[in-house]
């Protein structure tokens, strides 16, 4: 054995040793194993343990990524989304700056995001270093994606996904003491899908107990409409031509599902109808929607929230491929699609026109369907949890042109990765440094202690405005735009409303005048 190797960072797991590498004083540990692959006959099956191993395992290198299609050519452009192959991919990795049972130190577990269908923590932007030098125990975690880890079958439980995140929070309770951390301040965090899937899991009764903080980026708690999955599933399998069950499914080569899982999918966005797969009601896992449960239910009462969102979340679903233009161009008619995506009636644009009377069509039915997705529920859980909760709102808009302060922007603030070129793949150059080291700072201190360093959510709703410049708080700055989902402007009557296909269906002839009669907009928006 050489110097270098035997002077590498050893840990012992439950199911053997694993060798890490010291990186500018940092141990880190990547590729290890939490459950066993979940292919073979445990393809579409909840995980199981790894089978233990002797001697000690090298986790030098991110392991396996999950099965996934890649992004299309204009989301490329600012997303990166890296692929290591292999079957051993329900792994994880580990920042840690003392390793060794007697640290005790903070513990942050890391979802990634990409519509639970893309997405690893291979991606550089989510590299741990710095949280590790700031004395937080960082730990990012790969899970099942797509059809394999969403999908909806009648011959095997759901949430197979959601279930291997569960198998990894128990590991990280279990073993993270080895690693230098303390099991007892365990922050769940997450972005976008990883964001949803916290919530799920604070709201699992499995997972009482393991977790005392929670992140909330981007994402509410949600369960997913379960007959959608089950279209998806079926659709998959018609062009497959196989039945539509898990044990089909399990026997179709790996490269075959996931182009058909792509063509299928082809226009699944927030703003053309959401994901297609999503985290689903099943009795068990998730006996009841997250978002009810944590809000009307006694589930996860003693865990600290703190839950937030960027100024212009919807310039990343837009801006790629050109489709912002094209919502411009629609006027009326993707205002029609964005309250029928939203169940509203004419009442809230109307009130979203009146607040923003310079915005254009797009701003409008962006910030709409953000509101309807995220911040409202965001806004729901607060006032639930009013006293233990703490928002934030990243409005630092991009140096590249028309993404604002879009969806997944924040990542490189948080993590202090500003410098690698995936974070300027969204940011452009110049972010600002000392952005960064408020945003990172914010969540180590919660992170640590449970206080990010402004004030709790109460009646005067507290945001804490991330932007270049001196720190400050607003109080209430989007209440104008919540307040206009009131009960009766979700659920209108039927008369009321505007029966619209999805986008990007277009409307013709005298639907599209009645809409926008009913919208009061001007006439001059054209023809499609």
């Amino acid at each position: 054995m050489t110097a270098a190797v035997s002077a590498d960072p050893v840990v012992n797991t439950p199911y053997g040793a694993v060798r890490g590498r010291y990186e500018q004083g940092i141990a880190v540990f990547r590729g290890v194993p939490y459950a066993a692959p979940p292919f073979g006959p445990r393809r579409f099956r909840p995980p199981v343990p790894p089978e233990p191993w002797d001697g000690v395992r090298d986790a030098g290198s991110f392991g396996p990524t999950a099965p996934k299609p890649p992004y299309s050519e204009s989301f490329a452009t600012y997303l990166s989304d890296p692929e290591v192959p292999g079957d051993d991919c329900l792994n994880l990795n580990v920042w840690t700056p003392e390793p060794g049972p007697g640290a005790r130190l903070p513990v942050l577990v890391w979802l990634h995001g990409g519509a639970l269908t893309r997405g690893s923590s291979a991606v550089p932007v989510y590299d741990g270093r710095a949280f590790a030098r700031d004395g937080v125990v960082l730990v990012s975690v790969n899970y099942r994606l797509g059809v394999e880890g969403y999908g909806l079958f009648p011959d095997t439980p759901a949430n197979p996904g959601l279930r291997d995140q569960l198998a990894a929070l128990e590991w990280v309770y279990a073993s993270i003491a080895a690693f230098g951390g303390d099991p007892g301040r365990i922050t769940l965090a997450g972005q976008s899908a990883g964001a949803i899937s916290t919530g799920a899991l604070l709201a699992a009764p499995q997972a009482q107990g393991l977790i005392r903080r929670a992140v909330l980026q981007s994402g509410p708690p949600e369960a997913f409409e379960r007959d959608k999955v089950r279209r998806m599933v079926r659709r998959m399998a018609a062009r497959l031509k196989i039945p539509a069950t898990a044990a089909a499914f399990a026997e179709v080569d790996r490269d075959l599902l996931l182009r058909t899982q792509g063509e299928v999918g082809r226009l699944s966005s927030p703003v053309l109808g959401g994901p297609s797969f999503g985290i689903v009601v099943d009795g068990d896992l998730v006996p009841r929607d997250p978002l009810e449960a944590l809000v009307e239910g006694d589930v996860a009462r003693g865990v600290d929230l703190m839950m937030g969102w960027t100024s212009d979340e919807y310039r990343l679903w837009l801006v790629p491929g050109g489709l912002l233009e094209r919502v411009d161009r629609l006027g009326a008619v993707a205002l029609a699609g964005a309250m029928a995506r939203c169940h509203c009636g004419t009442e809230v644009p109307r009130g979203y026109r009146s607040l923003h009377p310079e915005a254009g069509t797009a701003e409008i039915v962006g910030q709409l369907v953000t509101d309807h997705l995220l911040r409202v529920p965001l806004h729901r859980l607060a006032d639930a949890r009013s006293g233990s909760s703490y928002v934030y709102e990243f409005a630092w808009p991009s140096g590249l042109p028309g993404l604002g302060a879009c969806h997944a922007l924040e990542l490189g603030f948080v993590f202090d990765t500003g410098h690698v070129p995936e974070s300027r793949k969204l940011a452009g150059e110049g972010g600002p440094d000392e952005l960064a080291e408020a945003m990172h700072t914010a969540w180590v201190r919660f992170a640590a202690g449970g206080d990010p360093g402004w004030q709790r959510w109460d009646e005067t709703h507290p945001v804490r405005i991330f932007d270049a410049g001196p720190p400050r708080v607003a109080y209430g700055p989007r209440d104008a735009e919540i307040a206009l989902w009131s009960a009766d402007a979700l659920s209108p009557p039927e008369t009321a409303r505007v029966p619209v296909p999805a986008l990007p269906v277009p409307l013709r002839g005298t639907e599209l005048r009645s809409v926008v009669r009913r919208l009061r907009l001007p006439g001059s928006v054209r023809r499609q």
